[in-house]
């Protein structure tokens, strides 16, 4: 008896595969130069697309790691940070006592890094522009990662997370706050707005609807949830878990490394 089944595209996918793209190298180079492109619209296309609820994904997610971030010497990367809303959103539980570590915020977007820095001004930030899968921080240096709706952006989902284990210290944790494809009714209408909706919106408001189409497919082909915590310990991490936000849209997964 012959088997028709095919595995589907999110239990198969390594990292993010722009359309018509087929390599890491230039699925990265694709994926950064279009992020490059909807920079100076990006902020207000993500508010606007999510109703202004992304800031409390932000802020729940900052507040999971108070016990981290409270203390001054302890050194988190905010990785993907994009234009930095992550990253400030961590910042509200740091210290400001002076000699506090700075939160490095890195992004391999040179437009979008730009933005942030604008908003990390006197504030404790050290910017940097590189790679998450070849990051200039040395081997067990960090007590916190965290990565918000960039993780599925990298060209290679086991990879970032075996560099991301490499420069946690032991028992470092890391959070990665992600888009969902959810289930059921949710996911049927979640569907319709991200199939139909939400390109063209995104391309009215940056004036690049391919990015916001591509937005689309990257959820689409991201590991579920169940895939992803099998991602996690195959990298090496334990306790590894995910926590639903917004009826399943999105989601923190969260684990340690031993």
């Amino acid at each position: 008896m012959s088997n028709s089944y095919t595995t589907p595209e999110h239990e198969r996918s390594t990292g993010a595969r722009p359309a018509g793209v087929s390599s890491e190298q230039d699925a990265a180079a694709n994926v950064q130069q279009m992020f490059d492109t909807i920079a100076p619209g990006y902020d207000r296309a993500n508010h606007l697309l999510s109703a202004g609820i992304d800031r409390t994904w932000w802020t729940r997610t900052a507040r999971l790691f108070q016990p981290i971030l409270q203390h001054p010497e302890a050194v988190t990367l905010d990785l993907c940070c994009g234009t930095g809303d992550m990253t400030m959103a961590l910042l509200k539980h740091r210290p400001t006592t002076p000699g506090a570590t700075p939160i490095l915020a890195v992004d391999f977007s040179h437009q979008m890094l730009s933005l942030g820095i604008k908003k990390f001004a006197s504030h404790n930030v050290v910017p940097i522009e590189a790679d998450a899968l070849h990051l200039p921080i040395a081997d067990n240096s960090v007590d916190l990662v965290t990565s918000a709706f960039g993780f599925r952006n990298l060209a290679n989902y086991h990879e970032g997370l075996t560099e991301i284990l490499r420069v946690l210290r032991p028992g470092g944790q890391l959070g990665i706050l992600e888009c969902n494809q959810p289930e059921g009714l949710t996911g049927a209408l979640y569907n319709i707005y991200f199939k139909s909706i939400l390109p063209r919106l995104g391309g009215l408001i940056t004036g690049n609807e391919r990015a916001y189409s591509y937005l689309n497919a990257s959820v689409e082909r991201f590991p579920r949830p169940p895939r992803m915590l099998q991602l996690l310990k195959s990298a090496g991490f334990t306790n590894a878990t995910w926590t639903s936000y917004t009826f399943g849209v999105v989601g923190l997964y969260h684990a340690t490394k031993p």
